[in-house]
């Protein structure tokens, strides 16, 4: 069969790839082309376009590269048409796939599905009638979706499990712990390790970084702190934003990281979702300037009782959230203190990370999803 997937960012690229490999092992004969990134092209097939040259976040950003953006989607209506595949498979990046989606189903009869579920239980919950109109099957990896679409919007969906629980799995079935190759490898002193995960962005780097590591600083003669720095960001940016501070870098290597850290303080996203699967305990941080704002309008506009996957799987708050204006250096430090060896806060994180686990279920998401995709495409074809 043929696939057109459509990406916008590193995440997605990485999924993706995963997905086109299952679907490939199942079907000898598929055929990929995409608008995606370096790893899925190097699954095989068409790279049409790269996600880096779509790939604009915020209100600024989005409207000073309107042009570029806007071009970019007429060139992927066109092409999905001109090549006319089986399925056309999106992978999250709502904002640009559900548009693609109206247009697809608008103007041909291909089916469309969509892989890793747009986050509209967060925000931008109209966005389940363009869900139903344009796209055939939805594929989650967040099991609570599951009753948000079904039970509250009665639309059905698959939860495949969540692809986050394969990558730290495999990752720690190759890479045995070596605590001691680690340090020689970074030049560390060998003292237990603080994580710091401050995001991918410049500006939550900026925003957040400086804060955590003041935080963790009375601990800096007990611990070595150490930075997952981002691909992308340049070293001298790094360094304006810790400048007079004892922070170690590491680059590409933050599984590796948190699979030797003792604690870690960390920015919402997927990064707290890996955390917790390696086992580390963490706080979770996430300043922004005018936080009072940014604080009111959370209240009044997201829909959902926590910011990290991790308390979103479990249900309940098993890591603390320190979030805009709550996010303080006292603040930080004191539940990081909380969550040190011996502690009860500790304990508890732990004990709350099993229960994640258990709901996320098993790795083999993108086995699973592309099973399913399968299944539908074939009853499709024999109508």
């Amino acid at each position: 069969m043929r696939y057109y997937l459509i990406v916008g960012e590193a995440s997605g690229d990485l999924h993706a790839s995963h997905l086109m490999q299952a679907l490939r092992e199942r079907d000898a004969q598929a055929q990929f082309r995409f608008y995606g990134g370096d790893l899925m092209q190097r699954t095989g097939g068409r790279l049409v376009c790269h996600y880096r040259h779509l790939a604009y976040m915020g209100f600024i950003p989005v409207l000073l590269h309107a042009r570029t953006i806007l071009r970019g989607m007429a060139q992927c209506k066109r092409d999905i048409l001109q090549w006319q595949p089986d399925v056309l498979i999106l992978v999250d990046y709502p904002g640009f796939n559900l548009k693609i989606a109206r247009f697809v189903k608008e103007h041909s009869s291909i089916p469309v599905f969509y892989y890793i579920a747009p986050k509209i239980w967060a925000w931008k919950e109209y966005r389940i009638r363009h869900i139903r109109r344009y796209v055939d099957r939805l594929f989650s990896i967040l099991p609570f979706e599951v009753d948000f679409f079904e039970g509250k919007h009665h639309y059905p969906i698959d939860y495949v499990g969540n692809p986050t629980v394969d990558e730290v799995s495999e990752y720690l079935r190759l890479h045995p712990a070596d605590m001691a190759a680690f340090v020689r490898d970074n030049g560390l002193t060998g003292r237990p390790l603080i994580a710091l995960l401050a995001g991918s962005r410049k500006q939550e780097i900026a925003d957040n970084l400086r804060r955590m590591a003041e935080a963790a600083r009375p601990l800096a003669q007990q611990y070595e702190l150490v930075l997952a720095a981002a691909p992308g960001i340049d070293d001298a940016f790094y360094r304006s934003c810790m400048k007079g501070l004892q922070v170690a870098v590491v680059k590409g290597q933050t599984y590796r990281l948190l699979q030797h850290s003792t604690v870690a303080l960390v920015t919402s996203g997927t990064a707290t979702l890996e955390t917790a699967l390696m086992g580390v305990p963490q706080v979770v941080c996430y300043y922004m300037k005018a936080g009072w704002l940014a604080s009111l309008g959370r209240r009044l506009l997201i829909k959902i009782p926590f910011i990290s996957l991790v308390n979103l799987v479990a249900g309940k708050e098993v890591v603390p959230e320190l979030v805009a204006d709550g996010m303080t250096v006292a603040r930080v430090r004191r539940h990081l203190m909380s969550i040190l060896p011996g502690t009860k806060g500790r304990s508890m994180q732990l004990e709350g990370y099993a229960l994640m686990t258990r709901r996320l279920g098993a790795p083999g998401a993108p086995q699973h999803a592309a099973d399913r995709m399968l299944d539908y495409l074939r009853k499709l074809h024999t109508k």
